[in-house]
């Protein structure tokens, strides 16, 4: 089984050895193009709307507006890691953020209605291992059937209506508190993605998962027990799905079942987008958080510029197009240059002279 660096896209140290510093800086690049892409695009939106852009009331703006979605595409890319989809992370939160109020006026407190939302979503999250483990179905029908039955939960116990009720300030504060003049809510992304990177770059499961990921019959081989840590990637999924709902519910004040769907193209976008940046071929989570940046800098300026309504939808629709067609291509990249290698290795075994 190759190992995770080898199969990854990024110059490694003793490639880099062996390169000029122009050559390094040309090697660097499709590594980390949507980083310089970002950086752009923050620059020009600030000269060229230097009275709203680099403003903090818009970083405030895009922070609030956003870090739901950031969440959400880090929910994403958990199962992504593993090779599966989890398209629940948007009909998930219709139901969680519903359920977070209407627990807090069945008369139990915030913190155990929260708590409840996290056991659901981790419950929901298991359901979905099993489905696609278990009953072998393939993860994209199975998340589509399981979140088309939570959205369907959702209207059901909402009736269509708004839920609406006076709640606990404790509750509020989860969105509303500021932190060094930001909200609280891109702290909570930058705390997770920061465990998530831990986890997943530097701790034994993370590595078991990428393995799963590029090839889960050779992780079997190698005594990584697949379904185990597949599920675990679905529960974590569905744990930071509900989370965002509890997040999103203290944000809106409100329930209702028509809010949250448009969140899962976005959440996706972010993703994809992140397989194809910092570490290029596989998802990976500061090309997440690169990802969620571009598309909230891009939104933001535009709308600026007096983008009309549909310009968002649209913006989200061409990106997720792009970022499949880039990782689908550094995909088979990586391949071939696996494929070289290993070829390169099989003639050196041949000719060792």
């Amino acid at each position: 089984m190759n190992s995770i660096e080898s199969s990854a896209l990024e110059p490694t140290r003793d490639e880099l050895t062996q390169l000029s510093l122009m050559q390094r800086i040309l090697r660097a690049i499709p590594v980390y193009g949507l980083v310089i892409l970002m950086l752009l695009l923050m620059i020009t939106f600030s000269i060229l709307l230097p009275d709203t852009f680099p403003t903090l009331l818009n970083l405030r703006s895009i922070i609030s507006d956003k870090a739901i979605i950031a969440l959400l595409s880090l929910a994403a890319m958990i199962p992504m890691v593993t090779g599966k989809i989890d398209l629940t992370v948007g009909y998930g939160i219709v139901l969680w953020h519903v359920l977070a109020i209407s627990l807090q006026i069945m008369g139990l407190p915030w913190p155990l209605a929260c708590l409840l939302v996290l056991l659901m979503g981790a419950f929901v999250g298991f359901l979905n291992g099993v489905l696609v483990e278990v009953a072998k179905i393939d993860s994209f029908i199975a998340t589509l059937g399981t979140g088309t039955v939570l959205y369907a939960l959702a209207l059901w116990h909402t009736g269509g209506r708004q839920v609406v009720s006076a709640l606990p300030d404790g509750f509020y504060a989860i969105n509303g508190t500021f932190v060094f003049g930001l909200p609280v809510t891109g702290f909570y992304v930058l705390a997770i993605a920061f465990a998530l990177w831990l986890v997943l770059e530097y701790l034994p499961v993370g590595r078991y998962m990428y393995a799963i990921g590029a090839n889960p019959k050779a992780a079997s081989l190698n005594g990584i027990a697949v379904p185990k840590f597949v599920m675990l990637a679905f529960v974590s999924s569905g744990l930071l799905t509900a989370l965002a709902g509890i997040i999103l519910a203290s944000k809106l004040r409100i329930g209702q079942a028509s809010v949250g769907l448009e969140y899962l193209l976005p959440a996706l976008v972010g993703a994809f987008l992140g397989s194809t940046t910092i570490k290029p071929g596989r998802v990976n989570v500061w090309g997440t958080i690169v990802g969620v940046v571009i598309l909230a800098v891009g939104i933001s300026g535009i709308q600026q510029f007096g983008g009309s309504f549909w310009v968002e939808p649209l913006f989200n629709g061409v990106t997720l197009l792009v970022a499949i067609g880039i990782a689908g291509y550094a995909q088979r990249k990586r391949g071939g240059v696996v494929q070289v290698k290993r070829s390169t290795s099989d003639v050196d075994t041949n000719n060792p002279q």
